[in-house]
């Protein structure tokens, strides 16, 4: 059983000595543990002071491009090198590392296929209140789409068999929290929260200048990733709306006509013309969830023949 640990990293030079220290050498179950460092566009001595520490697999992005660009390469990396257990962490020692033995034990004990480490929102100090009720409200929505009941759905600290690395198919830019959860339940593959104890603050997200920024980023990240799989459901919504909204017109103009002896006005013309002009917005909205739902059917069977090709490549 082989164990690759991946560590995002933009300036870290501070703070990766910290991580490292705290990766366990030897875990029961594990044969081997490989440091994989995805170097982001590090602009201080990062992968130098990496390498000081035996670091030997690195991934090199000459621009910053993001955590979910990383994960994603460091996903493929960690599957070339032999990986049967993947663990992703922070290189800013947000996570506690010593934690790693617990957190990868579901997936040990075939329980699981994703592990995430519930941090406990509520009780991270440097949180502030509306960062907390954020953070909460964002679990709450990844739920709601994806059908699952985690405590932590925004955690970074996660660990992923080999299976799930096969499976998933990341194309977004920002939020890959969201979009492996959506992708691992549709999956269906198995999802354990263990609880730890985030370490003290050492620096401000890099992720986003705001929490509105990160309100904006991951609602379309995550309309993005339930549209791919529940298509026609999405379309069938925006459809419903537009019909309720397009009869509206038509309801008051018949009330009128009912009820009023002069109910022709070139007021209620226009009326009309709004609410046909919803009903067929309607009708189209509705042929495009039909052709989306389409479309969804050949992803999956395209997700299919990659899912072969990746057990081919990584057997």
């Amino acid at each position: 059983m082989k164990l690759v640990i991946m560590i995002p990293c933009l300036n870290e030079e501070t703070t990766l000595p910290l991580v490292i220290s705290k990766i366990p050498r030897k875990i029961k179950g594990v044969e081997s543990i490989v440091t994989l460092i995805i170097d982001d566009g590090s602009t201080d001595k990062t992968v130098e002071v990496a390498k000081n520490l035996g670091i030997t697999e690195f991934i090199y992005h000459a621009k910053n491009r993001g955590l979910a660009h990383s994960l994603r390469d460091g996903i493929q990396r960690s599957l070339e090198l032999g990986a049967d257990i993947l663990v992703l962490t922070d290189g800013d020692n947000q996570y506690p590392q010593e934690k790693i033995p617990e957190l990868i034990k579901p997936i040990l004990d075939g329980r699981a296929d994703t592990v995430i480490g519930d941090r406990g929102v509520n009780t991270i100090d440097h949180f502030s209140p509306m960062k907390k009720f954020l953070q909460k409200f964002g679990t709450g929505v990844v739920n709601s789409l994806a059908g699952t009941n985690i405590p932590d759905s925004t955690s970074g600290f996660r660990a992923y068999t080999k299976e799930a690395a096969i499976k998933f198919n990341l194309i977004g830019r920002f939020n890959f929290a969201a979009e492996t959860t959506i992708q691992a339940s549709h999956k269906k593959l198995a999802i354990v929260s263990i609880p730890i104890k985030t370490n003290p603050k050492t620096r401000e997200s890099r992720l986003f200048k705001s929490s509105w920024e990160h309100v904006r980023k991951s609602a379309v990240a995550m309309l993005n990733s339930f549209t791919m799989y529940r298509p026609l459901t999405v379309f069938m919504i925006v459809a419903g709306l537009l019909f309720i909204g397009g009869m509206i017109p038509f309801g008051h103009y018949l009330y009128l006509v009912l009820t009023t002896k002069n109910a022709y006005g070139a007021h209620h013309i226009q009326s009309l013309i709004i609410g046909a002009v919803l009903i067929n917005a309607s009708f189209t909205t509705f042929a495009l969830g039909i052709i989306a739902n389409l479309t969804r059917i050949n992803r999956s069977l395209i997700e299919d023949v990659l899912e072969v090709q990746k057990r081919e490549i990584f057997k």
